[in-house]
């Protein structure tokens, strides 16, 4: 099915509005889209198919007998469409054209090599969010989800914002719980770290995130002081306990493949004594006031900070703090934690890297993580052989080096278990794609854009009037869903197959999501007052239905709607009669109708 030919040069390839929930209309296609979205479960698992090695790469012989590399190539758009699925937030035309074009792996290496085109940062400073004014940004969390839904739907660096998002909920910072003066900008900033080390390695991006500002707000390590015996007072053991049991090492011993150790009886990883020898090391830490700046808005006397003291780094210098002291808040008794001590006396700085290679070379983090970023890109039941081998690469990257996460995420994208066509018919293979995914697609895909230049989408979380889920407000440390949730009473269940992702789904998402799907393609949503889809490509073949519909298949599922679904969604495109001559409100109605019914079908809602 996939073409191997000499591998070629890597070149890059394309790819606090409050607002009142409107009532939403009577639909001829609302009663089909819920009864197909309830029906998802029976076709979501993971992880029969495959069983390679991996990597994409595929050894040729050239004169003399010579080994030379060839690179995978896919050999049709619809091959080409489901990689960058897969790898990216939405596919494109001229994206899939350059996979096939390039290959696989030169394709995602250009990708990956791309920055993110602005930052969270930037947008902030451009939108004026940072000015100290009558608007009162500060107080702001509002403009977070503008930034966040912007950078989803927006720019050219869709591999790095997919991967960020995956990390994003495994390394959890909720907007929702960082309640602070510029908790917005603190949110951009943890963004930000993501984009950043997203194609680094994870022991710089664990530092990374352990000294976030956002972080240090949302795990308490910001402000956490050595114990005081006179008062009682011990270290917060926040941070400490979850940057083992969901950042690192997770709860009980894994075999390579990311088996439990200990059969029947699982090994757990780490004890109480451990919390709290660990929480000592993550002690004397609070915000960097280095270059902070102090103004004050109109009418006003208060005295607001700049933005700047939240996008660096946590220090324990008590001399960098805001109000600048000798005293060191650092914990200075010796610190004793899954077999390794930190002597008494050490430093903040040297506790830290000890504590922090302590967790990286734990044998744990490779499968541990492995999984967990299988789950969110590709299926949700990954074989044991495919996460040994994408545990292999967090390992040693091929050169000596653990940790590397390009390394880490081309192992999973290229892996042959991602990219056999037998998983389009297994039914334990693939995932349910979440909300925020089928939202940021939609607005990619038709290419959605802002008015304003805002980019004014708020919180979407409300599972009865909204998508049901929002970027970077997550509910809980624990993510919007678990790893291993398993659907009750439903055919995954009896499959004993995990669906994380169903832990959004229950009788009001359902609905919810057709509603707020209808009204988002149709740009009738009040919340959609600032973005809308121009639908370029889809205006100009709108007459032709059929292949209208092959458009749709193509760029939202990489062809995976069933013919079945495709005679329904069809035959109600059809009803609208449209010509070449129609005016634009008209194609419109059928393209609307194409788009919604494609989205709210299982073919869609389930990737393969």
């Amino acid at each position: 099915m996939r073409d191997e030919v000499p591998e070629a040069a890597d070149s890059a390839g394309a790819d606090d509005n409050t607002e009142t929930p409107e009532e939403t209309g009577s639909s001829p296609t609302k009663g089909l889209a819920v009864s197909s979205l309830a029906l998802a479960a029976a076709a979501c698992g993971g992880g029969g198919g495959g069983g390679g090695s991996g990597g994409g790469i595929i050894g040729g012989i050239i004169g003399g007998g010579t080994p030379a590399p060839t690179v995978l190539k896919p050999q049709t758009d619809a091959e080409a469409a489901r990689f960058i699925l897969h790898a990216s937030i939405a596919a494109s035309t001229a994206a899939i054209a350059d996979v096939k074009s390039q290959g696989y792996e030169p394709w995602l290496n250009a990708q990956m090599s791309l920055g993110n085109d602005q930052s969270a940062e930037a947008y902030f400073i451009a939108r004026g969010y940072d000015a100290v004014d009558a608007n009162q940004y500060y107080n702001s969390s509002g403009i977070a989800d503008r930034m966040i839904w912007k950078q989803l739907m927006n720019g050219n660096s869709g591999v790095r914002k997919r991967v960020a998002l995956a990390l994003s909920e495994f390394f959890v910072v909720s907007l929702t719980s960082v309640n602070i003066t510029w908790r917005s900008q603190a949110m951009g900033y943890y963004w930000d770290t993501l984009n950043e080390h997203a194609f680094g390695n994870f022991r710089d991006l664990l530092e990374a995130i352990t000294l976030n500002p956002a972080m240090g707000v949302f795990l308490n390590t910001l402000g956490n002081r050595k114990a005081d015996p006179s008062t009682g007072r011990v270290a917060d053991e926040n941070f400490g306990r979850e940057v083992m049991q969901l950042f690192t090492i997770g709860l009980f011993e894994l075999n390579p493949d990311g088996s439990l150790k200990g059969g029947g009886t699982p090994v757990e990883t780490y004890t109480n004594a451990d919390v709290t020898g660990i929480a000592k090391a993550f002690t004397g830490y609070d915000y960097d006031y280095t270059g902070v700046t102090f103004a004050s808005p109109p009418g006003s006397t208060a005295q607001i900070q700049s933005p700047r003291y939240v996008r660096q780094p946590m220090t324990a210098d008590p001399s960098k703090w805001r109000r600048p002291s000798t005293t060191s808040q650092h914990s200075d008794e010796a610190k004793t934690f899954l077999g390794t001590t930190v002597p008494a006396g050490t430093s903040a700085a040297a506790t830290l890297k000890q504590t922090l290679d302590t967790l990286f070379n734990h044998p744990n983090v490779g499968p541990f993580f492995a999984r967990q970023m299988i789950q969110r890109l590709v299926t949700s039941n990954p074989s044991a052989a495919y996460v040994q081998r994408v545990a292999a690469a967090f390992a040693n990257n091929g050169s000596g080096a653990r940790g590397d996460l390009r390394a880490v995420f081309k192992a999973i994208l290229l892996d042959d278990e991602a990219l056999s066509p037998t998983g389009l018919t297994d039914l334990r293979f693939g995932k349910l794609r979440e909300p925020i995914l089928r939202f940021a697609q939609w607005g990619r895909t038709f290419g959605a854009a802002s008015a304003s230049g805002d980019w004014a989408l708020s919180d979407m979380s409300d599972t009865a009037a909204r998508l049901g889920q929002s970027p970077l407000r997550s509910p809980s440390v624990f993510n919007f869903f678990r790893p291993g949730y398993v659907p009750l009473n439903s055919s995954a269940s009896a499959a004993n197959l995990l669906a994380p992702e169903f832990q959004l789904v229950n009788e009001s998402t359902v609905a919810s999501y057709v509603n707020f799907m209808e009204r988002t393609v149709d740009g009738t949503g009040g919340w959609m007052s600032d973005v809308k889809a121009t639908y370029a490509g889809e205006l100009a073949i709108a007459h032709d239905a059929p292949a209208l519909l092959d458009r749709i298949d193509l760029l939202l599922t990489g062809k995976q709607l069933s013919q079945g679904t495709r005679d329904t969604i069809l035959a109600a495109m059809q009803a609208e009669t449209v010509t070449e001559a129609s005016d634009e409100a008209t194609k419109r109605r059928r393209i609307h109708i194409g788009v919604l019914l494609a989205m709210a079908s299982n073919n869609y809602l389930v990737q393969k």
